[in-house]
């Protein structure tokens, strides 16, 4: 199988809207695709047309006869009081053991596997909606926004299980980290076009950028060249001797056409509204416990937080996050304890899935006002809602039309306008495209109140934190390093947890007259290198990246000794363990390798 699916000049609207205007597009079966594009482009509705729950207006969709396509479900489909290795079985017809050795790649052990569906949370549900998609062994997988709701540490997971995978994908996400490290190509939907670029993001960003600006020299030059032409024909046309040379440059002038260039698509421009910056205690947390009645979920909880603070609320999903944001918001009551904000301050919450509550009678004007300032001038709502991309016409839209991504950008919005100094923001970035989320993130860095703020987006993260405060196993703790320390920390349990064994629960137990023969043992060993190649292969790209950045610091500081750098020195000094990190695992794999394939040989 090598060209997996085509798209021929595929079209598609929606009352006046044209999502695509004669799209082309051939897929390679191991292709691995990032798919980008604005909120409303037509991601969603590319995936919905593959898998056939829209059908186009006219154009075709060819499938290889032999795709097995894995699709990421949107909504679980499970059955009152299901527990989540019954859901396992039942979805994709797998024996039970199979069910729980793919649950376990996920961190799904222990009593998670035996609990009750409808008790996870999002981010346990997505997890076993991928295994379901995985048990099911597609050779394709398209996938949705898959990393909506899921922690870093299924983050990880879900990457280095993406590297294994022998198939190609399509892969529709705002995470711009999470696109680099899993996809070598890239998809932009743009304006009804499909733009298939053989690199990744990053590459694409910047190809496209220096296509731009090369354009645009081009028609400088034209511009230049018209100038001086006509010039000389302003001057000698009137002159019989010239007259004729002067036809002939009016000539050139008539071919020389300017490039044509699409004008940019609009990219969010958020202006944080004033919030006066104060000194002093935020935060304090005196003996907090959160939680519910029924269950405390994290108790003694002491620290706390300055004035001006950006802390990024880290863990992993069902350890109690949304929560402490909720305790903090004065949506739950705390247990026990108590914490207190500074005087003075306000706080603005915003909640997963608040925009789905919104009231779908009003317009989008209509809403921002009602959310704003007293002192805030309905210029200044007009500008906010054109900071998020809600422009001209836009303003006037019923909330009732609105998109999920459209929704979030003008909930965000209205929390702004309220000028709030202090911001509790739980997985603001959801259903954002990557353009608006680093918008959003450059903003907020700049914001002179406090910010506590849930979300697994690393570029995002990384653009907004000061302060991490971790939330695990029953405590909430300031962390002691930096966000990049903490992902160290992460990226080294993920491959700790990697090399460990799969515990099968106790309900579901291999038969013992399943033992795998002599024959099964030779077939895993050499799946179990393939994979480790495959592995090693992904390492080495990430090892040459490292190195890479690692030689442009050094040799930035050989050029320029006397240069005072210090986020370049911090990076540094955050490279080189993870490279460390990156070589010793490399080299474990090397040798596992090797010591597999001297056992082929001898069998």
């Amino acid at each position: 199988m090598s060209i997996a699916i085509q798209l021929r000049e595929l079209d598609k609207r929606f009352n006046t809207v044209v999502v695509f205007d004669h799209a082309n597009l051939s897929l390679d079966s191991r292709d691995k695709v990032g798919v980008i594009g604005r909120n409303g482009a037509g991601k969603s509705t590319l995936c919905r047309l593959i898998t056939g729950e829209d059908e186009p207006d006219s154009g075709a969709i060819v499938l290889n006869p032999r795709l097995r396509l894995g699709y990421l479900e949107q909504n679980e489909s499970f059955k009152p009081g299901e527990r989540l290795i019954a859901f396992l079985e039942r979805v994709s017809a797998r024996p039970v053991w199979d069910c729980a050795r793919m649950a376990a790649r996920f961190q799904l052990r222990g009593d998670l596997i035996n609990a009750e569906f409808a008790s996870l949370s999002g981010g346990f549900r997505t997890r076993a909606k991928l295994a379901a998609m995985l048990l099911r062994e597609p050779n394709y997988l398209l996938l949705d926004e898959p990393t909506n709701y899921l922690d870093l540490q299924t983050l990880v997971l879900f990457e280095r299980l993406l590297a294994e995978f022998s198939g190609g994908c399509l892969v529709v996400s705002h995470d711009r980290e999470f696109l680099k490290r899993s996809c070598d190509k890239t998809l932009d939907v743009e304006r009804g076009s499909l733009t298939f670029f053989p690199g990744d993001v990053e590459a694409y960003l910047a190809y496209k950028e220096e296509d731009r600006e090369h354009l645009e020299r081009q028609n400088r030059k034209i511009d230049a060249r018209r100038k001086h032409l006509q010039d000389f024909v302003d001057r000698n046309r009137v002159r019989a001797s010239t007259a004729s040379r002067a036809q002939s440059k009016m000539k050139e002038i008539d071919r020389l056409r300017p490039v044509s260039i699409e004008h940019p698509m609009a990219t969010a421009r958020i202006r944080m509204p004033g919030v006066e910056p104060r000194t002093g205690t935020a935060l304090a947390c005196e003996d907090l416990a959160i939680g519910y009645p029924e269950r405390i979920v994290a108790r003694n909880i002491r620290f706390e937080i300055e004035r001006r603070q950006h802390v990024a609320v880290v863990g992993q999903n069902g350890e109690g996050k949304t929560t402490f944001l909720r305790t903090l918001a004065g949506d739950i009551t705390p247990q026990s304890g108590g914490f207190r904000w500074g005087y003075g301050l306000t706080v603005g919450y915003y909640a997963q899935h608040v925009y789905s509550a919104m009231p779908d009678g009003a317009t989008v004007t209509d809403y921002l006002i009602s959310k704003a300032a007293p002192d805030v001038f309905r210029q200044d709502v007009l500008d906010m809602a054109g900071a998020f991309l809600f422009q001209g016409d836009d303003v006037r839209k019923s909330i009732s039309v609105l998109s999920g991504g459209e929704r979030a950008r003008l909930c965000l919005a209205g929390l702004l306008l309220a000028r709030r100094s202090v911001l509790l923001l739980d997985e603001p970035t959801n259903h954002l495209d990557f353009e608006t989320v680093e918008a959003l993130g450059r903003a907020l860095s700049s914001y002179p109140g406090t910010i506590f703020f849930v979300s697994h987006d690393r570029t995002f993260v990384h653009l907004v934190a000061t302060n991490v405060v971790e939330v695990q196993g029953g405590r909430v703790t300031l962390y002691p390093g930096s966000y990049d320390d903490y992902l160290y920390r992460v990226l080294k349990d993920a491959e700790d947890s990697s090399t460990a064994p799969e515990p099968t629960p106790a309900s579901t137990e291999k038969p013992a007259d399943r033992e795998p023969t002599e024959r099964d043992a030779r077939k895993e060993r050499r799946m179990r290198r393939q994979r480790l190649q495959r592995e090693s292969r992904s390492l080495e790209g990430e090892l040459q990246a490292l190195t890479r950045e690692r030689d442009e610091i050094t040799s930035f500081y050989l050029q320029n000794p006397t240069a005072y750098a210090p986020q370049m020195q911090a990076r540094l000094e955050v490279i080189k363990p993870l490279l460390a990190a990156a070589e010793e695992r490399w080299l474990k794999l090397e040798a596992e390798a090797e010591e597999l394939a001297e056992d082929s040989e001898r069998d």
